[in-house]
């Protein structure tokens, strides 16, 4: 019986913050998979072992979570004064769908390192010793981030004791700026706050009144009070997870929220487009017990936050999601804000499932209209297997 022998294609498994996922360079795809379509699409969802009935990605390199569905295309960049161009997508997991509408800011940590060890880098910006600064183009929202990558012995430094809440082994930091975070998103106008309020009241069918801040900043999120969805904002992943009540709830939030900031024209649009907008619930700090079974004292945040992504609660924090927290912490009157105290502030730290997280930014208000000039934060990147990704030579469309 005539069959179709599998092809192999160059790829690195990296893990980048709280996320891993598979890495490629454009060159290296098959030439029908070089350009964004149908052809991509197939690809990297065999590649990953999607769509799954049995949603656990068995067939392929993800790992049956939001967190571990993921691909990631880096090319040389086209845009001036950047060194590389850097694609994310999001793979669903039950579903033939990769969404391409925004970035995954802890895979972004990855992609220096990638485009070094990979020699997207002009070797003359790779200092011997030191810090390698890589300016990534992030073509999904069409902003800059700038990864300063520590180099020793002329090659990524991966190891060290930077410890990361929610990852199990430390590592060699990197720290990442993202510039002019505010996300221009296609209908929102590219305002950080596209109903042009810091906090709005969003009508939500089976739910209610809630009192809302929806922020373009790092990644599109919907954040609201935990308090008012009957949460202390210090649950864990089953608390969430395990109630499909609740996960139906914040799927309509979502949508009502997405239909709001003009990032959907129907909220039945909502379904195609699932890695954004986030939503996520604030409260006041309080002491509770992270998933790894670490206390945290709420003497030592200044909030807790909760968010979903993919329609189910993350185990720790999105990085794109903390961009937004630390944007809208900076924001006087948001929700974010006012959990976190309500004061003028540059940086935040606030409590996760895992553990605790800070990130700064610096807000600035003229002409009636905020802008953040950057958001930065920690993560940390590590090479987990590098070789070829092996599947079957027709899974994708052939052009």
């Amino acid at each position: 019986m005539p069959h179709t022998p599998q092809i192999k294609i160059p790829a690195t498994y990296m893990r980048g913050g709280t996320s891993k996922g598979v890495f490629f360079r454009l060159d290296d795809l098959p030439a029908a998979a070089r350009v964004p379509g149908p052809a991509r699409d197939a690809l990297l969802l065999r590649v990953i072992g999607s769509p799954d009935p049995y949603a656990k990605q068995i067939d392929g390199m993800g790992g049956a979570t939001s967190s571990t569905s993921k691909a990631v295309i880096v090319a040389r960049s086209t845009k001036q004064d950047h060194d590389v161009d850097y694609l994310f997508g999001q793979v669903s997991i039950d579903k033939p769908f990769v969404d391409w509408s925004g970035n995954c800011g802890n895979l972004s940590s990855a992609v220096g390192s990638f485009a070094i060890a990979s020699g997207l880098l002009d070797p003359g910006r790779v200092p011997q010793d030191g810090m390698a600064t890589v300016r990534i183009w992030q073509a999904n929202i069409g902003k800059t981030i700038i990864a300063h990558v520590p180099v020793t012995n002329g090659e990524v430094q991966e190891t060290g004791d930077f410890e990361l809440d929610g990852v199990t082994f430390p590592a060699a930091e990197v720290q990442l700026e993202f510039l002019d975070p505010a996300a221009e998103e296609e209908g929102a106008g590219g305002a950080m706050f596209p109903t042009g309020s810091l906090v709005d009241t969003l009508e939500v069918p089976g739910v209610g009144s809630l009192r809302a801040t929806m922020i373009n900043a790092g990644i599109p999120t919907i954040f609201v009070n935990a308090e008012d969805i009957g949460y202390t904002g210090a649950e864990l992943q089953e608390a969430i997870n395990g109630d499909p009540r609740a996960l139906a709830m914040f799927e309509t939030i979502r949508a009502h929220g997405a239909l709001r900031m003009g990032l959907i024209s129907s909220v039945e649009e909502a379904a195609k487009r699932q890695h954004t907008p986030k939503v996520a619930f604030v409260a006041r700090p309080a002491d509770y017990v992270a998933s790894s079974g670490k206390p945290v004292q709420a003497a030592d945040i200044d909030l807790l936050v909760r968010a979903l992504s993919m329609g189910k609660l993350h185990h720790a924090m999105m990085g794109t999601a903390a961009v937004a927290i630390g944007t809208a912490a900076a924001i006087p009157g948001t929700l974010v804000n006012l959990a976190a105290g309500g004061a003028a502030r540059t940086a935040v730290r606030f409590g996760h499932p895992s553990g605790t997280l800070r990130v700064g930014a610096e807000a600035v208000l003229a002409n009636g209209e905020w802008s953040v000039s950057k958001a930065i934060m920690s993560r940390s990147a590590r090479v987990l297997m590098e070789g070829w990704v092996r599947v079957p030579g027709d899974c994708f469309v052939a052009e």
